[in-house]
């Protein structure tokens, strides 16, 4: 388990450096590339958001000032954290459970 958190970690800290280097970078000099880019890490919580119905409430907060652009990334950042803690939790539990039975396969033969 602490490996599990510990890869997870480490991806999310990854992918949260990434999408601040891109922000920073789109916004000191916008192209078109960095503006695809940014849109491309944004997806994944944009989707994860709209498949918990929680994309409109938000975009209607946003929309009428009640949260920030910085609101905005913080609520997209931690869902990004969860996703990935979400990803890491469950491929070990698959992976644990494939190892369990190969290993109790192993031991009756």
């Amino acid at each position: 388990m602490r490996i599990m958190a510990s890869n997870a970690f480490l991806l999310s800290i990854l992918y949260l450096l990434v999408g601040l280097g891109v922000e920073v970078a789109w916004r000191v000099r916008p192209s078109r590339f960095l503006q695809s880019l940014s849109l491309s890490l944004d997806s994944l919580p944009a989707r994860a958001l709209e498949l918990t119905g929680l994309a409109g409430p938000l975009r209607d907060a946003y929309v009428s000032g009640r949260v920030s652009e910085s609101g905005l990334r913080l609520v997209f950042g931690l869902t990004t954290l969860f996703i990935i803690y979400a990803l890491a939790v469950g491929v070990g539990l698959v992976m644990g459970t494939l190892r369990g039975l190969l290993l109790h396969r192993a031991q009756r033969r």
